[in-house]
């Protein structure tokens, strides 16, 4: 046998290697953020680390507001002028310029990229800011000190599903279901329950194979193949909005068997974490759950197999979702770290839910380039007459 390949047979298995140029990986205890034009962004901060803000197109200014633990602001925090408030930066400088901090003591940073009304004629427009912070204390649970998104709207519940477990939570008809992706290429099988059936003894579960008869899709995704329907064909949830457009509704939940063939006996698997979530609720165990696998990057090739890679989410990417009736809902953190599902390292799952009276518009993420933030598509003019002959 070819020594190389026999190297390349016998060697344990490595993560998926980055092979387009020019999309960056940060390196650990490297965080990231993105400053709006005319946005802020505040971060906590300790000892040792280290601050580096670019202006990202050019004349742009900045505003630094260092706080300490007693709230007071502080330059000198940053290395500024002792007695004062805030340092500024950037503002005249070519489109790259970048300043470099090192934090003295523990508090917050509020990094702005002030702006205001845009004079044509200036071409004055607030644009980005770019922030990177070397931790001098890297983070072990990389999940566990990982920043989260934004809340869309007043929380009404706030649920973290631990790396390989699974949760069960309710919600009520109308009310919205948003499921985060905390570290970035982590899968999390979601299922649901008609509560008012599981009233009656009926297990009304959520059913891939009735949903990809009735939406023609592999899964559903905003717009008109949004739903995701029961056993009896009731509708029971609504994809809202997707930041990572890339799901799986063929595989099952893994399971024991699973782990049995692959020559892992006993590893934990997302099935017998949901029969223990759904206990409570009176729901019968299974041998291997059926659900909507979120993150989950999955395909079928032109010979008919079904593949899997590691995911497409990153840091902070979400599905939100619509409870089209009362819910019980369970969702995991797939333990897989067997393969490439979760990146070989799996991480926690958020689970956020909002009141029914907030409004969502339906939209899917896009990304202008590799690298960049994802940004969510927007309603067109004509939205509000063709959406009406949809419904």
């Amino acid at each position: 046998m070819n020594r190389a390949l026999a190297t390349s047979i016998l060697s344990s298995p490595r993560p998926s290697m980055i092979f387009r140029p020019g999309i960056r990986s940060l390196a650990p205890g490297v965080e990231r953020y993105l400053v709006r034009g005319g946005g802020s962004v505040t971060v906590r901060v300790g000892p040792g680390d280290r601050l580096r803000i670019v202006d990202l197109e050019g004349l742009q200014a900045c505003e630094i507001v260092p706080r300490g633990t007693d709230g007071r602001a502080d330059a000198a925090m940053l290395g500024g002028n002792p007695g004062a408030k805030q340092i500024r930066i950037f503002g005249e400088g070519p489109a790259g310029e970048a300043a470099a901090f090192t934090v003295q003591r523990e508090g917050i940073v509020k990094v702005s990229a002030p702006g205001g009304e845009m004079d044509v004629q200036r071409q004055d427009t607030a644009t980005d800011l770019e922030l990177f912070i070397t931790r001098a204390v890297p983070a072990r649970n990389k999940s566990g000190d990982q920043p989260l998104p934004d809340p869309l709207a007043d929380i009404l519940q706030d649920i973290r599903v631990p790396a390989a477990a699974a949760k069960a939570y309710m919600v009520k008809a109308g009310e919205y279901i948003q499921v985060i992706d905390v570290s970035g290429r982590q899968c999390t099988d979601f299922q649901c329950f008609s509560a008012r059936k599981l009233d009656k003894g009926l297990e009304n579960a959520l059913d891939a194979t009735i949903t990809r008869t009735l939406t023609g899709r592999s899964y559903p995704t905003p717009g008109l193949p949004s739903k995701m329907f029961g056993r009896d064909f009731e509708p029971l949830v609504e994809i809202v909005q997707d930041t990572v457009g890339r799901h799986d509704a063929f595989a099952t939940a893994c399971n024991s068997r699973y782990y049995d063939d692959m020559g892992y006996p006993g590893h934990v698997n997302c099935t017998e974490n949901f029969n223990r979530a759904l206990d409570p609720y009176g729901i019968a165990p299974r041998k291997g759950w059926e659900a909507l696998n979120f993150f989950y990057n999955t395909n079928i090739d032109a010979h008919n197999q079904l593949y899997l890679d590691e995911p497409w989410s990153r840091p902070g990417d979400y599905v939100l979702m619509k409870a089209l009736t009362d819910l019980v809902c369970v969702s995991s953190s797939c333990p897989d770290d067997i393969d490439a599902a979760n990146a070989w390292d799996p991480t926690d799952i958020h689970v956020r839910t909002y009141s029914g009276k907030e409004t969502f518009k339906r939209a899917v993420a896009y990304r202008m380039t590799p690298d960049a933030d994802p940004q969510l598509t927007r309603e067109t003019a004509f939205h509000p007459r063709l959406s009406a002959l949809t419904r």
